[in-house]
């Protein structure tokens, strides 16, 4: 999986952090599922970001092609430059990919119109990347642990996505 495929993965998670514009007060979102991708916000309770939804277009994603991925999550305290995320990336019992990403340097180069610190309260962020074409076809698991600049929990998402082809019903 090329680095673009990651960030728009790790997008998923980072842009829950921080926005373009922050919402008023809303009730909590439902995880997203799809029969080609789903989301799981796994943070405890105390966690100081929770993501509340997911939407992607297309759904499903297609390799070669835009992907817009649209994200509200919730910052319940302050998140300081500094904050990084643990990523996994599995095809399978496969790992593709265990890195450590900074968040904050992560969106700004998405160029996102992003700042850190990212003030306590609900954000909304939208963002569209060109998928690889080179994308193979299989089921994708993203693990990202989200940790603050003192290394305390900051959140937790699991994402899994499936790139293989529907198969024909007989």
């Amino acid at each position: 999986m090329t680095r673009l495929a990651l960030l728009t993965l790790l997008g998923l998670a980072a842009s829950g952090l921080s926005a373009v514009s922050p919402l008023g007060q809303q009730d909590t979102f439902q995880n997203v599922l799809s029969d080609k991708w789903s989301w799981e916000d796994c943070g405890n309770p105390t966690d100081p970001v929770h993501i509340k939804s997911i939407e992607i277009s297309p759904d499903p994603p297609v390799p070669g092609g835009d992907l817009t991925v649209a994200v509200i999550g919730e910052a319940t305290r302050k998140v300081e430059d500094g904050a990084y995320a643990d990523v996994v990336v599995k095809v399978g019992v496969i790992k593709l990919l265990q890195k450590e990403f900074d968040l904050c340097e992560e969106a700004r180069n998405a160029e996102v119109n992003i700042t850190c610190p990212i003030e306590k309260g609900l954000y909304n962020v939208k963002h569209t990347v060109t998928l690889p074409k080179e994308i193979p076809p299989a089921p994708f698991r993203v693990s990202v642990d989200g940790y603050t600049v003192e290394d305390d929990p900051l959140l937790c998402l699991q994402l899994q996505i499936d790139f293989r082809k529907p198969r024909r019903a007989l």
